[in-house]
């Protein structure tokens, strides 16, 4: 993954007390100003400790704000989420419900050329699954490396009704699972690589199976490649950022007409 980790010279309980000293510090010299007085006066004053409380809220809030730009920050400069959540402690998926969209937007223009390959144009995927979860880590690992319009349909039929549809863009790449009510993936392969209007669109099969019969059919339809879905998490989001890095970043992709 892009970018690299950070390396602190104190341990966690030392890096609290440095900075709690230094906020404590400031809410006080701030508290005092708001009271007109040099210092932060004592707690047992009338409404002291009240400004301090005050003091500490705003302060929370714009540590808040802070965060928020440093986190798009790290994006640009090609961290991803896990790299971003390790530094504050919380998981991936915990850091991208706290700061969702870090990779289809920015807080502010970047002063420098980021390390992400950014395309001239966001890629459209569309993404056959009927599985919410494995749905779910999909986008994650494709919005990780940059824009990325991603739509989502759960079976054959629904693919076929919004490619066929006067008004969708054509996906440059089609993520297709087998295992699917109404139409499966072997199905709608099969109608994908005869149709004179969508055979040139790259199909990648991603699903639970290796069946031998599985994977020598879907070449015999013509898929451009099959994955079998990692039990890992981690490997999972790999295998869709290694499919999205070649097709999307390597591949040369034909014109959009």
């Amino acid at each position: 993954m892009a970018g690299k980790n950070f390396a602190l010279r104190t341990t966690p309980p030392e890096t609290t007390a440095v900075t709690d000293a230094a906020i404590g510090a400031l809410a006080r010299r701030l508290t005092g100003q708001l009271l007109d007085g040099p210092s932060c006066p004592s707690p047992d004053e009338p409404g002291a400790a009240l400004a301090l409380l005050h003091v500490l809220d705003q302060l929370q809030r714009s540590a808040e704000r802070l965060q928020r730009t440093a986190a798009a920050a790290a994006a640009r400069a090609g961290a991803g989420y896990p790299q971003i959540g390790d530094a504050c402690g919380m998981t991936r998926q915990g850091a991208r419900r706290r700061w969702p969209g870090l990779f289809h937007h920015s807080i502010e223009a970047p002063t420098e050329q980021p390390t992400m390959t950014t395309p001239a144009r966001a890629f459209d995927v569309l993404l056959v699954e009927d599985d919410v979860a494995d749905a779910l880590l999909i986008e994650e690992a494709l919005s990780e490396r940059g824009a990325r319009n991603l739509v989502q349909v759960t079976d054959g039929v629904a693919a076929l009704e919004y490619l066929r549809a006067p008004d969708s863009v054509r996906p440059d790449l089609i993520v297709l699972d087998l295992n699917m009510p109404r139409m499966n993936g072997r199905d709608l392969l099969k109608v994908l690589k005869t149709d004179k209007d969508l055979h040139t669109i790259p199909v990648v099969i991603l699903t639970t199976s290796a069946a031998p019969d599985d994977v020598s059919g879907a070449y015999d339809s013509h898929a451009n490649a099959y994955v079998t879905k990692p039990v890992n998490l981690e490997d999972f989001e790999q295998a869709v950022q290694n499919i999205d890095s070649f097709y999307l970043d390597t591949a040369t992709q034909p014109p959009r007409t």
